[in-house]
């Protein structure tokens, strides 16, 4: 059954402001896992933000019942090993539930970690619930029941890049530069394979990997791009690795345009600035230029509260969803709501969304925007107040982004 949707901003309705209380209400505890120190930490940190701010008005809604839910943050150091660490933790202070995305190499420990611990401790299960890893291994071969990706993942972003690319002939050179682990290796594999599909044509002049986190001066990376030729390139680097890259991709006066995953994401605007107007696109799955603004009141109150901007909807999505899982299920029992969450179709910000039952992958449209001068027209909303946002190039529709699975899931017996 599709759950209309409701903002979270919008006040208590007064049915709901006079519900009966109903027994055994529970405060349920989300541990976000997340790099909140060091140079990816600004990212983490609005992501924190963004789920407390929406388990707030959601708690006052009462979306999962009587029941509440609070998210906390753990910081893992943006290391896979510290973040088993904090899932031990986590686990010992008798969290069920946990969330993290900011690198798939974390979540593919996390989510081996998890598959062990709930064989090994049943009835103490945990859920993971990821909002930005995607890596596409996630949902095919290392699939498991207890996981729920809210994201689209690299295989669906890169699926409607290039089609939007092979449509622009003047594209005829490409280069491929990311971070050197699990993500960067998917990117770099999606985008010659899907161009090759699509535009046997393009040349690709180069494909770079370089440690993560740890480059602060990429411009001998944007001597080779300028040496190569290449018209565009294509990064799914994020957080200070494309900040910088664009900075320098900006002092060398680089021409070549810029295909990004996380051209939104904190720090990035602001290295952009007025230079990456018109040279810089983004495939995301909402931004607040949208074609009818859905999300504004979000947008508007999370830079009041915060003074910063809202830009990852799948906080917002696991907080409706787990909101809805749990009062559905009636129980706060991981098993219970994660049976909740399967097959769940949702209408959120970007339009329809569906819990895929097969692989737990989030079906649902992305966009292709450009950065943009601000015009109060098409672009309203800009971001780090820079004066430029994201201007939609067009909206992808969820059948053409969707990607089969490989996944062989072993399901639980379902609680009666």
């Amino acid at each position: 059954m599709t759950n209309q949707f409701r903002p979270l901003l919008i006040a208590l309705s007064v049915a709901a402001a006079f519900a009966a209380p109903v027994a055994h209400a529970e405060n349920v505890k989300v541990a976000l896992i997340e790099t909140l120190s060091g140079s990816f930490a600004p990212i983490g940190q609005n992501q924190l933000k963004s789920f407390q701010m929406f388990a707030e008005t959601a708690n006052q809604q009462k979306l999962a019942g009587e029941n509440t839910l609070e998210f906390v943050g753990f910081d893992n150091k943006g290391s896979p090993q510290e973040s088993l660490t904090q899932l031990k933790r986590v686990i010992d202070q008798g969290y069920r539930y946990i969330t993290q995305g900011n690198g798939s190499g974390v979540a593919l420990a996390l989510i081996d970690a998890v598959n062990k611990h709930n064989e090994r401790n049943p009835g103490k299960e945990v859920v993971f619930l990821n909002h930005a890893a995607i890596d596409p291994d996630l949902t095919n071969s290392k699939c498991s029941f207890w996981h729920f990706r809210f994201d689209a993942n690299s295989d669906m972003k890169m699926e409607a890049l290039t089609s939007f690319m092979a449509k622009d002939m003047s594209i005829k050179k490409v280069y491929i530069i990311g971070q050197n682990y699990a993500h960067g290796h998917q990117v770099s594999r999606a985008a010659k394979e899907y161009l090759k599909r699509k535009r046997p044509d393009i040349e690709i002049v180069g494909d770079d990997l370089h440690p993560i986190g740890q480059v602060k001066d990429f411009s001998p990376y944007i001597a080779k791009i300028n040496a190569s030729g290449a018209d565009t390139v294509i990064t799914g680097n994020w957080g200070a690795d494309l900040a910088l890259l664009i900075k320098a991709g900006k002092d060398a006066n680089l021409k070549a345009n810029f295909y990004t995953y996380y051209g939104g994401t904190t720090g990035v605007p602001t290295a952009m600035g007025e230079s990456g107007a018109d040279h810089v696109k983004m495939v995301a799955y909402w931004h607040p230029n949208n074609e009818n603004f859905v999300g504004k009141e979000i947008v508007e109150a999370y830079k009041k509260k915060y003074d910063d901007d809202f830009y990852t909807l799948a906080t917002y999505n696991i907080v409706e969803m787990l909101s809805r899982a749990i009062k559905n299920a009636k129980s706060t029992d991981p098993t219970k709501v994660a049976y909740a969450l399967e097959g769940m179709k949702f209408k959120s910000l970007n339009g329809e969304n569906e819990m895929r039952v097969a692989d737990h992958q989030l079906q649902q449209p992305l966009y292709i925007a450009t950065w943009s001068k601000v015009d109060g027209k098409t672009v309203k909303y800009d971001q780090e107040n820079t004066g430029y946002g994201w201007k939609t190039n067009q909206k992808v529709e969820t059948y053409v982004a969707t990607q089969p699975t490989s996944c062989q899931m072993k399901r639980p017996p379902k609680p009666s």
